[in-house]
C-alpha cells in the first residue's frame, strides 16, 4: 500500500508555469527531513500558459508531486477545495504558487502547532511586498467584510494556513457553493493561533491574476455567502424612512391647522419619488442577489470538475 504522507501541501496554480520548478524544489528542500514524508498537490485552474505541462514534468521527476487539472477556470477558492479534497496528510498546508508564501516556513509552522497543540495555524504576512493600492484595497475589503459578517478578520492572513486533518474533514462537510477559506477556517472554530512571517517579493515581475473586477466579484460573493447583515441594514433603512415620513406627515397636518393650506413645489415631490424609488430598487437588488445565491446552492452543482490528474496521464502511479 502507498504510504500516507504526514503533510500535504496544496497550491492552486494559474499562470505560473515558470515558477513551478522553483516551488517544487524549495518545498522538497524544506520538507524532505519531515518524518513521514510529504506530498505536493498542484491544482491547475485552467491556466492560459503551460502550467499543466510544467506540473506533469515535475511529477515525472518526483512522485511526491501530484497534479490536478480542472476542466475550466473555477477560481482560486475552488482550486483550493479540490486540493483539500485530494490531500491525504495528517496535516495540510495551503499556499499560493507565486512564492510570496515561502515553503521554508512550513516546518516552523508544524513545530508551533505541535508545541501548542493547535488545529489551525494562520501565517500573518509582515512587511507585505505589494503595491500601495493593492494593500489599501485589501485592508478596505477585509474591514468591510469583518463589519458585514460580524467576524474578526485579519487583513494580513490570506491562504497560507496549516490545517490538521480534523479541520479539513470538517470543512469538506460544508455545503457552501461559494467558498472563501479565510472566512470558512474561522467559522469552523478549533484551536488556532497566528504566526507572523515575512512576506516575500514576487520573483517573476508578473502582475497578480486577481484584477480589480475579480476582487469586487469575490467581495460580493463572500459578503453574501457569509452574512445577512445587508438585509438587516436595508430593513433598518426602511424603518427609518417610514418613521421620517410619518414625522413629516404629522408636521404637515399641524402646519395646515396653524397656517392654512400651502401649495408645495413640484421639485420636492419629484425628488422624494426618485429617492424612494432608488431605495426600493436597491432593496430589491440586494434581495435578488441573496435569491440568486440560494438558486445556485439548490442546484447542487459541483464547485469544480477535474479534467485529468497526473496519475491518469501515467506520469506516476
Amino acid at each position: 500500500m502507498e504510504q500516507i504522507p504526514y503533510i500535504s501541501v496544496v497550491s492552486p496554480v494559474y499562470g505560473a508555469a515558470s515558477l513551478l520548478p522553483e516551488l517544487v524544489r524549495r518545498t522538497a528542500d524544506a520538507l524532505s527531513a519531515i518524518r513521514g514524508g510529504f506530498e505536493l498537490i498542484l491544482v491547475e485552474d485552467h491556466s492560459p500558459d503551460e502550467s499543466w505541462e510544467a506540473i506533469m514534468a515535475e511529477a515525472k521527476k518526483d512522485p511526491r508531486v501530484r497534479g490536478i487539472s480542472l476542466s475550466r477556470n473555477f477560481g482560486q477558492q475552488s482550486a483550493i477545495q479540490a486540493g483539500l479534497d485530494a490531500a491525504r496528510g495528517t496535516w495540510v498546508v495551503t499556499l499560493d504558487c507565486d512564492l510570496q508564501d515561502t515553503p521554508e516556513v512550513i516546518p516552523m509552522m508544524l513545530n508551533k502547532a505541535a508545541e501548542e497543540n493547535l488545529d489551525l495555524l494562520f501565517a500573518a504576512r509582515r512587511n507585505r511586498q505589494d503595491g500601495f493600492l493593492k494593500k489599501a484595497a485589501s485592508r478596505l475589503f477585509y474591514r468591510l467584510l469583518g463589519y458585514l459578517s460580524e467576524t474578526p478578520v485579519d487583513p494580513d492572513v490570506a491562504n497560507f494556513v496549516l490545517y490538521h486533518r480534523r479541520v479539513v474533514d470538517a470543512m469538506k462537510n460544508l455545503g457552501d457553493f461559494y467558498r472563501y477559506y479565510p472566512m470558512i477556517n474561522r467559522w469552523v472554530g478549533f484551536k488556532s493561533a497566528t504566526l507572523p512571517i515575512e512576506h516575500a517579493a514576487r520573483t517573476d515581475n508578473r502582475r497578480s491574476s486577481y484584477s480589480f473586477r475579480k476582487r469586487i466579484v469575490l467581495a460580493i460573493h463572500t459578503i453574501l455567502s457569509f452574512s445577512d447583515k445587508p438585509l438587516r441594514m436595508v430593513m433598518k433603512l426602511g424603518v427609518m424612512l417610514v418613521s421620517f415620513t410619518m414625522l413629516v406627515a404629522i408636521a404637515l397636518v399641524i402646519r395646515y391647522f396653524l397656517v392654512g393650506t400651502v401649495v408645495s413645489g413640484w421639485l420636492s415631490v419629484f425628488l422624494s419619488i426618485w429617492f424612494l424609488s432608488g431605495i426600493i430598487i436597491l432593496i430589491l437588488g440586494i434581495v435578488g442577489l441573496y435569491l440568486g445565491k440560494t438558486f445556485e446552492t439548490v442546484k447542487r452543482r459541483p464547485t469544480y470538475i477535474i479534467r485529468e490528474t497526473t496519475s491518469e496521464t501515467g506520469t506516476h502511479e
